[in-house]
């Protein structure tokens, strides 16, 4: 029983774990609207640490303002974020 309680313990552990770092996950994306053309690039935090489903996740809510998603450039951790803020200017943590 004894044993059991902590493997269950264990698990529980690993999973809030995996929550918080999925928490932690940002990317960097090129965007793009049309009529007339515009361009943008954005940082913006996602729930999967994965570039594809980073990408799917992304393309939805961009395209919920009217842009359509170009490239994710990468998907990087809140060590990442300092060094792109800069260049993301209105398009940093927007959407």
């Amino acid at each position: 029983m004894k044993q059991i309680l902590s493997s269950l313990t264990f698990a529980a552990l690993i999973s809030l774990g995996s929550a918080v770092s999925a928490a932690d996950c940002y990317a960097d994306y090129k965007a793009k609207k049309d009529n007339p053309l515009r361009l943008h690039y954005g940082v913006i935090q996602v729930s999967a640490c994965d570039k594809g489903r980073a990408r799917a996740e992304i393309a939805q809510r961009l395209n919920a303002s009217g842009w359509t998603l170009l490239e994710v450039q990468s998907v990087f951790g809140p060590e990442g974020l300092d060094q792109r803020k800069d260049n993301a200017g209105q398009f940093y943590l927007r959407f």
